[in-house]
């Protein structure tokens, strides 16, 4: 398993009118099965902007390799890309065990 982070950019005029459709994207994957039992999923930001852009943060901990491709096909159902400037950027993490 593994914790999956997900930044990218949002104008602070989009950002009001982003953050439920992000939610309900979240919710929808949470209750769709693909994140069965795993962490419940986390949208943060930056707390400055910079030049008119949010910094945000979409955390999805526990989840399988192959859900960054489940994750893209929602984000573009749900047409987030229009608040979005700029790339969507995903880095995964695993736990560090102890002894390692």
């Amino acid at each position: 398993m593994i914790d999956l982070y997900v930044y990218y950019k949002v104008r602070i005029d989009d950002a009001a009118a982003l953050a439920p459709r992000v939610r309900a994207m979240q919710m929808q994957l949470q209750g769709s099965g693909a994140r069965d039992g795993h962490g419940q999923p986390l949208l943060q930001r930056r707390p400055e902007a910079r030049d008119g852009l949010q910094t945000w943060m979409e955390v999805y901990p526990g989840v399988d390799e192959g859900f960054g491709a489940v994750l893209e096909r929602a984000v573009h159902d749900a047409g987030l890309g229009a608040c979005i400037q700029g790339p969507r950027r995903a880095e995964a993490f695993i736990d560090l065990l102890p002894g390692t």
